[in-house]
């Protein structure tokens, strides 16, 4: 069996990603108690037009089965990198299609394009107490903590920034 294909995301797919972006929040707890971040996470278009919005469709069906948005220090979306480091941000896979492979896909794709750009690092924040498989899949990866990017949007919220240094790999 192949794993998902991972692409940029087109026009025509903003709607399933939006859908499935929010559904996997909601599903996973983080949209609790939130107001106002369901409609930063459907804003695709947003996210697209100042960073790369890329898509894990089921080769099979043509299916978006799971999105994520690679960014760069200094665009709108980049919380965490700061100079010669990449981000990637709201990694959702459809609750339905969970469990095939899509978000390892979308991570290493936003890591492999960062190593393309010439990228030191690719940071990213998880949310304290997250689903151990999502840990799991960064700790994979060889994503380790970065305490001094750890950070809160709003109080209540705590957001833990993890690392992972493509140098080393040269």
């Amino acid at each position: 069996m192949t794993g998902p294909l991972v692409r940029r995301a087109e026009p025509a797919d903003f709607p399933a990603v939006a859908r499935l972006t929010v559904a996997a929040y909601e599903a996973d707890g983080q949209l609790k108690g939130e107001t106002g971040y369901a409609p930063v996470l459907a804003d695709v278009a947003g996210r697209a037009a100042t960073g790369e919005v890329l898509v894990a469709v089921d080769e099979a069906t043509g299916a978006v089965l799971g999105a994520v948005t690679f960014v760069l220090p200094g665009t709108p979306y980049a919380e965490l990198a700061g100079p010669g480091e990449a981000e990637f941000r709201m990694l959702a896979v459809d609750p339905a299609a969970q469990g095939r492979g899509a978000g390892a896909a979308l991570a290493r794709a936003c890591v492999a394009r960062a190593a393309e750009l010439g990228c030191a690092a690719v940071v990213i924040c998880v949310r304290a107490g997250m689903a151990a498989g999502a840990r799991r899949l960064y700790d994979r990866l060889g994503f380790v903590r970065a305490p001094e990017k750890d950070w809160a949007p709003v109080p209540g919220i705590e957001l833990l920034g993890l690392r992972l240094d493509l140098t080393a790999a040269r």
